[in-house]
């Protein structure tokens, strides 16, 4: 048997861009998914603090250092400039290896989306 665990956390930060215009997934600052362990067109669920609305989508990795956290397509509908945000991914594993699996959780500042070094 397997099970859905906590893999990578990306912990309160501010959405600067909701673009309509757009095949569809959200835009992360290279820097933050990285420092969260989550890979280009990675699968990840977005919960929106501000007004309680969750969506599935992919990441695209955006502008290095830039604070960018951008919803694209039908999700810009559901998230706009300011509000605060999750974005969450999940590995598949057994019991026994979720046991010792410690996920990537980071805490980026609200202001700037920088990582709090």
């Amino acid at each position: 048997m397997y099970i859905e665990v906590l893999k990578s956390k990306i912990h309160r930060v501010t959405v600067t861009q909701a673009n309509l215009n757009y095949i569809g997934s959200i835009t992360i600052d290279s820097e933050l998914a990285e420092a969260a362990g989550l890979v280009e067109n990675e699968k990840v669920h977005v919960v929106n603090i501000t007004n309680g609305e969750r969506l599935e989508t992919y990441v695209i990795k955006g502008e290095r250092g830039s604070g960018a956290i951008c919803l694209n397509g039908a999700a810009a509908h559901k998230f706009s400039p300011g509000d605060l945000a999750i974005i969450m991914s999940y590995a598949v594993m057994t019991p026994e290896e979720a046991q010792t699996h410690k996920p990537k959780v980071i805490f980026p500042d609200t202001k700037t989306n920088r990582l709090i070094k």
